[in-house]
């Protein structure tokens, strides 16, 4: 009789360790089943706290910056904002400079970040990302009195203000530009409008709305890229609920002529394709 009660305790105890194998790692972290419930999670807590917290700049015209009255505003503000409404939420912004935000999305200081940033394979590996909703080229910007710099390839040894981990960083680096970091694009315009750099590469449509506001800038277009940039609202991985419900409130946005109002207000044409 004793030696069947022990191995009945063997065979107990050792599918007690099977049922727990299929809940955790050997490393102690959560299995499958908690991964995906974490995923649910992100959208229940923006729905049960009516909050959607966004990394943003606030430094970035037209996108994401101040007014004169010092209040919060730009295309991508106010496409994030609108997409909060559909969803039943209110859009909180938390201000970060442009080399911090990735870092502040993974310590989930925010949900998203609204900050056209762009849809690359790199950042999809890690990241992500909505559906796009704009679409625009990257240009190099001069001084006016710059005569040297016709085209990207010219940029070769030269000083370029760039944010350091942005697209446009990247396109100097590739073209072997020695690398002037900066915390955004108004920094950049002022060290290019000083003559303390050589170039800047930058969002074409951001730079037409500098030149539309300030005419007598002296800064320059000087080339464009050959290839269309697409940005979207960036997430942690697993948010897959929550980008779901985004891009729920972007088709709508589109659909019913929204997204084309906002966009003719920033930009007088539809920036998506």
């Amino acid at each position: 009789m004793k030696k069947y009660l022990t191995l009945f305790t063997l065979l107990f105890t050792f599918a007690f360790v099977l049922a727990a194998c299929g809940t955790t790692n050997n490393d102690g972290k959560t299995g499958e089943g908690d991964k995906a419930e974490e995923k649910e999670n992100l959208l229940s807590k923006v729905e049960e706290e009516g909050t959607l917290l966004i990394g943003t700049e606030g430094t970035y015209p037209p996108f994401t910056f101040h007014d004169d009255s010092g209040k919060l505003t730009g295309f991508d503000v106010e496409v994030a904002e609108e997409v909060a409404k559909r969803m039943g939420v209110e859009a909180k912004f938390m201000e970060t400079q442009w080399d911090a935000m990735f870092a502040g999305l993974d310590a989930k200081r925010f949900d998203m970040i609204a900050n056209q940033v762009g849809i690359r394979e790199d950042r999809l590996e890690k990241y992500d990302f909505s559906d796009h909703y704009i679409t625009s080229t990257a240009v190099v910007v001069a001084n006016k009195d710059n005569g040297d710099v016709k085209e990207f390839a010219d940029i070769e040894g030269k000083k370029s203000a760039q944010s350091l981990t942005s697209n446009y960083a990247d396109l100097a680096r590739e073209n072997k530009a020695e690398i002037v970091g900066v915390n955004g694009f108004n920094e950049a315009i002022e060290l290019l409008s000083s003559n303390r750099v050589d170039v800047t590469i930058n969002d074409k449509l951001s730079v037409l709305d500098f030149q539309k506001n300030r005419p007598n800038a002296p800064i320059k277009i000087v080339a464009e890229h050959e290839d269309a940039a697409k940005s979207g609202f960036m997430f942690r991985k697993g948010s897959d609920e929550l980008v779901e419900a985004v891009n729920g409130a972007l088709a709508e946005m589109v659909e019913d002529g929204t997204y084309a109002k906002i966009a003719e207000k920033w930009f007088g044409e539809d920036v998506l394709n």
